[in-house]
């Protein structure tokens, strides 16, 4: 709920404000399939406090997943993230890459995914390894790499980015949500799905941004290693189609930024302390 709750009312639909730590069985009465999209959500955020993050991550999805075991639920499927390959020079990161996370945040998602394994006996198990999301939304996110950077350029005429080389798989918000849903009528679809289908370098994104505004592009150093890419060769054979790219997203968010004369305040994102949030 950090980014705030814009689901229309529905009279199927049941908001629930719980601490995940702290939900019970109850709540998957009656329950056929569970989508399991929180977590902490980031590197920076989980290294905030780690403590938080796997009470939230890995404990919490155990006795999710017991629950679940429970009450025979139909279908599970994890959000979990393609940074959880880590640093790969490989130019095709498929599904049976080696996992060599990096960071605490890819680390929960690596053993939330064992986790998840364990139950594929009891249910259906899909686990989603996206990549970086981009485009408009109502939850605006404004600490991943084609959304804060095209920010940048509106804001400050000027866009900052650290390094530039690295490798960013990008996914539009609408094609993450449409696969969701692909997921959940695709009844015998199971196992793991990469879910990326541009890779580019954050230089590449800010070429692309600098196309559809005028603005000034600074590089500067960084010691930020993180570069990876995503084969969706195994999704895209199953039929799913993404229909929006990281231009859409980049126009789509130009759009809303100067309709709306946007500025981002605390009640969304701090800018100040996530200037280095350019990449996921």
């Amino acid at each position: 709920q950090w980014f705030g709750n814009y689901l229309p009312k529905h009279k199927n639909l049941i908001v629930i404000k719980k601490d995940i730590r702290n939900i019970n069985k109850s709540y998957f009465n009656k329950v056929d399939t569970v989508f399991h999209l929180a977590s902490i959500s980031n590197d920076p955020s989980s290294e905030l406090n780690p403590k938080l993050s796997w009470e939230v991550g890995p404990l919490a999805t155990f006795r999710i997943l017991e629950f679940c075991k429970e009450k025979k639920i139909k279908n599970f499927i994890f959000a979990s993230s393609g940074s959880v390959y880590g640093i790969s020079k490989n130019k095709r990161v498929d599904e049976n890459t080696k996992l060599t996370p990096i960071s605490d945040y890819n680390k929960q998602k690596m053993v939330v995914e064992k986790l998840i394994e364990n139950y594929s006996n009891h249910f259906r198990t899909v686990i989603v390894r996206p990549a970086t999301v981009c485009g408009y939304s109502s939850r605006l996110r404004l600490d991943l790499s084609v959304n804060l950077l095209t920010y940048h350029a509106y804001k400050n005429k000027i866009i900052k980015i650290f390094g530039g080389n690295q490798i960013r798989p990008n996914i539009h918000i609408d094609d993450m949500v449409s696969l969701y849903y692909f997921l959940l009528v695709k009844e015998d679809l199971k196992g793991t799905f990469n879910a990326g289908f541009e890779n580019l370098s954050i230089k590449k994104i800010a070429s692309k941004i600098r196309k559809h505004i005028r603005c000034k592009l600074k590089i500067l150093k960084s010691n930020d290693p993180r570069s990876y890419r995503l084969d969706s060769s195994k999704l895209l054979s199953t039929g799913f189609k993404p229909k929006k790219n990281v231009d859409v997203a980049i126009k789509e968010m130009i759009k809303f930024f100067r309709k709306n004369k946007y500025i981002a305040t605390k009640n969304n994102i701090n800018l100040q302390k996530m200037q280095y949030l350019e990449i996921k």
